[in-house]
């Protein structure tokens, strides 16, 4: 026989002031083997509540649409099993299902994550020879490669507590733009410098290195050490480091 399981599910809009306005609403759904939370989200929205709205498209990980707050977890909804979530789940207590908490509320489950395009126009595109045949060593290759597996979910994003507790989406580009930055910045053949907008625009001096955005990527980014710490020696290297200014000073370093 299955086993049914309650979850409380966050329905709501947001109130004229732009606020997350809503409830924690119980459902108590029939669990099946190797069920992900997205499948449960399915089953409620087909059993109990078609108005429920939330985000998903591939249902494989790899398009970052069904973010959500899964027992206070940012998490994917589709990468997450239900036999993970029922082990951390107390005995009795319900499975708690939010929208990300940093970005302004649609509805339900759905967050307006519109932010992200705008900061994303801000990044200045790769600047490297105008010849398509380049080529450099596999070794560069692989050190930008890792940053292109990110499927903007903006789960790193939703955890850093720069945006989500403080709200500096004005002045903080965030974990995952600083991935984006640091690909550009490392690629070998690209020769525009970022470092200033890097430390005044996207405020880089911000991030107080807690990891805590590499810790729910889903696509395994070491976001803090490959990303961010360069971007911030590269920071110290322009501005801080003695040596280094009064080379650029007397024009033995550009």
């Amino acid at each position: 026989m299955s086993e049914k399981v309650t979850f409380k599910v966050f329905r709501g809009i947001p109130d004229d002031d732009g606020d997350p306005f809503g409830e924690m609403v119980d459902y108590t759904v029939e669990m099946d083997e190797g069920m992900v939370v997205l499948d449960v989200i399915h089953r409620i929205q087909s059993e109990h509540a078609p108005d429920l709205s939330c985000r998903w498209n591939c249902k494989a990980g790899k398009c970052g649409s069904c973010s959500a707050e899964i027992n206070g977890k940012p998490r994917l909804m589709c990468m997450t099993r239900m036999e993970e979530v029922m082990e951390e789940t107390p005995q009795g207590e319900p499975v708690l299902v939010k929208p990300m908490q940093a970005f302004p509320l649609t509805k339900d489950l759905v967050t307006d994550t519109s932010w992200a395009y705008e900061m994303n126009k801000k990044m200045v595109p790769i600047n490297g020879p105008e010849e398509k045949n380049w080529e450099f060593n596999q070794n560069e290759a692989n050190r930008i490669q890792e940053f292109r597996a990110c499927i903007e979910c903006m789960l790193c994003v939703n955890t850093c507590h720069v945006l989500r507790e403080h709200e500096k989406f004005d002045e903080f580009a965030g974990p995952r733009f600083f991935v984006r930055l640091a690909g550009l910045e490392m690629h070998p053949l690209d020769i525009e410098n970022r470092i200033p907008e890097i430390k005044e625009d996207f405020g880089i001096g911000y991030c107080n290195i807690t990891r805590c955005c590499t810790e729910v990527c889903p696509a395994g980014i070491n976001i803090t050490d490959n990303a961010i710490i360069p971007l911030k020696e590269r920071v110290i290297s322009e501005y801080y480091d003695p040596i280094s200014m009064l080379a650029k000073k007397i024009g033995l370093r550009k």
